[in-house]
């Protein structure tokens, strides 16, 4: 078609070192043992996700974790709850433990807060990973919510401890806070948002206002991917988000029209390449 299209990748965007560091112990690993298991996907991307299978990782479920013995197992980003760590004693696994070491330091505040007998309160998306390792460090006590909607029902006492899952809006957050003390309850508010992601909303903004079009690459799974994509959307109406590149629509692109490229903090750097790659195919 000779559109001759010029398409930037967002320097910012890519895996955040929480992923790095999973990916490169599971790399390590499976180039000395030649296969491992991972609790839970690796990463919130498909495509990455096949890619270490072909080189031997072996996705596993909590359910599969009580049948395994005396093997390898690595723990993602995400962190996971005590029980995981019971039950890999019990079965004599070997723990290779990749939790970032931000949702790590979140756990440890989450536990000593409902040590000390305070009502926890997590704002975070329902069944994440992280939120499951989060919740279960309060024995499952933790009150999970994803939208202040949810609360309207619910008799809380009058005073909490409020955390969030690392990867939520600082502003979302914020408002939720000064919402409960609107309605009178006593609220200790814990900002446990990871810099590095709410770093990327402020910079995402100026990349895509850059460019007449935007294309974010992601995996459906990932929450921090359809928040990034929602800041690119507000800077940048004409951003369309894509899985790969076989998702793309030649026909939402101009002659001549500049393309940035970025991703979620689960979207591999070689990705985005490959989405640039057909984009400036066309």
């Amino acid at each position: 078609m000779g559109l001759n299209l010029q398409a930037t990748i967002d320097k910012d965007s890519g895996f955040c070192f929480g992923v790095v560091y999973a990916i490169d112990m599971a790399e390590e690993i499976l180039e000395e043992d030649g296969y491992l298991y991972c609790l839970g996907d690796i990463v919130h991307n498909d495509e990455e996700v096949a890619r270490l299978k072909a080189k031997g990782l072996r996705i596993i479920g909590h359910d599969d974790l009580h049948t395994l013995k005396n093997e390898k197992v690595l723990i993602r980003a995400h962190g996971e709850a005590p029980e995981t760590y019971r039950i890999a004693l019990e079965n004599n696994i070997t723990l290779i433990d990749a939790s970032c070491p931000v949702v790590l330091k979140l756990q440890n505040r989450v536990k000593t807060s409902f040590d000390k007998k305070e009502k926890v309160l997590i704002y975070g998306k329902h069944g994440h990973a992280e939120v499951i390792g989060l919740q279960g460090q309060t024995g499952g006590d933790a009150l999970v919510f994803q939208d202040i909607a949810e609360l309207d029902d619910v008799e809380l006492p009058d005073s909490f401890t409020l955390y969030s899952q690392t990867t939520k809006s600082v502003d979302k957050f914020y408002a939720i806070k000064d919402e409960l003390l609107r309605r009178g309850y006593d609220v200790k508010a814990n900002d446990t948002i990871c810099r590095q992601v709410s770093n990327r909303y402020e910079d995402l903004g100026d990349f895509a206002r850059q460019y007449d079009k935007v294309v974010f690459v992601s995996g459906k799974k990932s929450s921090n991917g359809r928040v990034l994509y929602e800041v690119c959307l507000k800077h940048n109406p004409n951003s369309y988000f894509v899985s790969d590149p076989s998702e793309l629509n030649p026909e939402n692109f101009n002659p001549g029209d500049t393309i940035g490229i970025c991703g979620a903090t689960s979207t591999p750097m070689w990705l985005m390449e490959q989405v640039k790659t057909a984009v400036e195919s066309y």
